[in-house]
């Protein structure tokens, strides 16, 4: 394997690592409950976190300031929104863990997510 690709690989398991932290290890009801909430800080507290905890797998990859800073304030907006709309999306059809389109929507959330990191990879490599 190239040692390109292989930083690549690295960099997604990183991403990927950080993703479980941030969504599911570090995620509290506070911010749960209020990230849905257009403006609250809990999002901003959410997405701050998945932003800041994404520059590890950046790193390996870059060391360009502007870059970097780019890619995560870009970062912190496309997860602030994404997980604005999936609760937002749960509360307007009042969705809950026994329904089917609560899944689905849960599922299209997280696929944003991953899609998100494998553009700031294509971003990366470039």
């Amino acid at each position: 394997m190239s040692p390109g690709l292989s930083l690549l690989l690295w960099s997604l398991v990183l991403f990927q690592v950080k993703h479980f932290l941030c969504d599911f290890v570090l995620q509290t009801a506070y911010l749960y409950r209020n990230k849905g909430i257009y403006g609250h800080r809990a999002g901003f507290i959410h997405a701050g976190l998945h932003a800041l905890g994404s520059l590890p797998a950046i790193l390996l990859l870059s060391h360009e300031p502007a870059r970097i800073g780019a890619i995560l304030a870009v970062e912190f907006l496309i997860h602030y929104h994404v997980d604005w709309l999936k609760l937002y999306i749960d509360k307007h059809f009042r969705l809950g863990i026994n329904q089917s389109l609560y899944w689905a929507v849960f599922g299209a959330d997280q696929l944003l997510h991953q899609l998100t990191y494998l553009g700031i990879l294509a971003v990366l490599a470039a």
